[in-house]
C-alpha cells in the first residue's frame, strides 16, 4: 500500500511537472476570462428569465382586474333588474379575483425584488470582468516582453540552443583550417626536401641538379654585394683561388695598360682562358654572367634566376 502511494505521488509530480511546463500564462488568463464572461451571461439569462417572470405576473393581473371590473359590472346590471341572486354570484367571483390579485402582488413583489437583486449583481460582476480583462492584458504584455526579454539575453549570452550550434560550428570550422594549413606545409616541405615527387614541374635529375648549383651561386652573389655596400672585407677562397665577386670585377673591369698584355698573351692563354670561362670558383659561367647583370640594376634578376 505504501509503495503504491509513493508511485502515485511521484506520478503526479511528474505530471504536474510537464503541465507547468506546457502552461502558457497567456492561455490561462483567457480562458479565465471566458469563464467569467460565461458567468456573467448567466447571470444574464437568470435576469431575463426573472423580468419575464414578472411581467407576466403583470399581465395576468391586469386580465384579472379586467375580469373584475366586469363582474362589478354585471353585478350592477343584475341589481337593476332586481336579480340579487345573480349580483351575488358576481360579486363572489369578484371577490375570488381579488383574493387572486393580492396572491399575484405578493409574487410580484417577491420577484421585483429578486430582479433589483440581480441587476446589481450583473453590474458588479460586469465590473469585475472588465477589471479582470484590463488587469489579464497587462499581465500578457508584461509575460509577452519579459519572454521576449529573456530570449534576446539567451541568443546575446549564447545560451540558446541556435547559438551553441553557430559556435559550435565555427569551432569545427576552425580546426578544419588549422588542418588545412598544417597538411599544406607539410605537402610543402616535403617538396622542397624531394621527398616528394613534383608532378608539374621538370623530372629531370640534372637539371634540378643545375637549379640547385645556380639558386646556390645567386646567393653567394647576393651575400658579397651585401658585405661589399656595408665595407666588409670579403672572406678568403681556400687554395688561394680568387672569390666570385674578385672574377665578376676582373673580368668586366681590367686595369690600365693591360690591354696590350691581354692582346699579346691571348695565344698562349686560350686554352687557360676558356678553363675560366667555364668555371669561377667552381661556379659556371652563365651564373657569373646572370649575376653581372643583376649588378647592373636588373629588378627582375631574382625571377630570372628561379626561373633559369
Amino acid at each position: 500500500m505504501g509503495v503504491m502511494k509513493r508511485l502515485s505521488g511521484i506520478v503526479q509530480a511528474k505530471a504536474n511537472k510537464v503541465l507547468d511546463r506546457a502552461e502558457d500564462p497567456r492561455e490561462t488568463l483567457d480562458l479565465s476570462y471566458e469563464k467569467q464572461l460565461e458567468q456573467l451571461t448567466q447571470v444574464r439569462r437568470g435576469l431575463a428569465d426573472v423580468a419575464t417572470a414578472r411581467k407576466r405576473i403583470e399581465l395576468q393581473a391586469q386580465q384579472l382586474q379586467a375580469s373584475a371590473a366586469k363582474l362589478q359590472e354585471q353585478a350592477r346590471q343584475a341589481l337593476g333588474q332586481n336579480r340579487e341572486d345573480l349580483a351575488r354570484e358576481f360579486l363572489g367571483r369578484r371577490a375570488s379575483i381579488a383574493t387572486q390579485l393580492q396572491d399575484m402582488k405578493t409574487q410580484h413583489d417577491q420577484l421585483v425584488s429578486q430582479e433589483e437583486r440581480l441587476v446589481a449583481t450583473t453590474q458588479q460582476l460586469q465590473a469585475r470582468v472588465e477589471a479582470f480583462r484590463t488587469q489579464k492584458e497587462t499581465l500578457k504584455a508584461s509575460y509577452t516582453a519579459a519572454q521576449a526579454q529573456t530570449k534576446i539575453g539567451e541568443a546575446v549570452s549564447g545560451i540558446s540552443e541556435s547559438m551553441s550550434d553557430t559556435g559550435l560550428a565555427m569551432e569545427r570550422a576552425r580546426d578544419k583550417i588549422a588542418n588545412m594549413q598544417a597538411r599544406a606545409g607539410a605537402v610543402d616541405e616535403l617538396l622542397s626536401s624531394g621527398a616528394l615527387e613534383d608532378l608539374s614541374g621538370s623530372t629531370d635529375p640534372l637539371q634540378a641538379e643545375l637549379d640547385k648549383g645556380t639558386r646556390a651561386s645567386q646567393v653567394e652573389l647576393e651575400l658579397e654585394q651585401l658585405k661589399s655596400q656595408l665595407g666588409a672585407p670579403a672572406p678568403a677562397q681556400v687554395g688561394g683561388a680568387p672569390s666570385p665577386r674578385a672574377a665578376i670585377e676582373s673580368s668586366a673591369v681590367p686595369p690600365a695598360g693591360a690591354g696590350a698584355a691581354s692582346a699579346a698573351g691571348e695565344a698562349s692563354t686560350g686554352e687557360e682562358g676558356s678553363d675560366d670561362e667555364e668555371a669561377v670558383d667552381g661556379v659556371p659561367a652563365d651564373a657569373v654572367q646572370g649575376s653581372t647583370a643583376q649588378e647592373g640594376g636588373d629588378l627582375f634578376s631574382l625571377g630570372q634566376g628561379a626561373g633559369s
